[in-house]
């Protein structure tokens, strides 16, 4: 689940919390609890633009993260469906 958000906001850039959980595919409250840890480990940030509307990003540890997990598939072509390894984040 990690993977997918921070893919997510690598592809499609800030986002509001609907849009990363409807392009993301997670559920509201189990997406609550991943961004905070993402903040927490300064992959994602939060920020507040006009209007007090709140859009998430990645940081540039997260782009860092993003690069090597596309090195990485490079090195081992892994089949879409088994690209799933939250794991890696850790």
């Amino acid at each position: 689940m990690h993977l997918d958000i921070i893919k997510t906001l690598a592809q499609k850039g800030p986002l509001k919390l609907t849009h990363i959980m409807y392009k993301a595919n997670v559920n509201c409250s189990v997406l609550g609890e991943q961004l905070e840890f993402l903040m927490q480990q300064n992959i994602v940030q939060e920020k507040t633009l006009k209007k007090e509307r709140i859009i998430y990003e990645l940081t540039e540890k997260g782009f860092s993260i993003i690069k090597a997990f596309r090195e990485i598939q490079t090195l081992l072509p892994i089949e879409e469906e088994k690209q799933r390894i939250p794991a890696i984040l850790y």
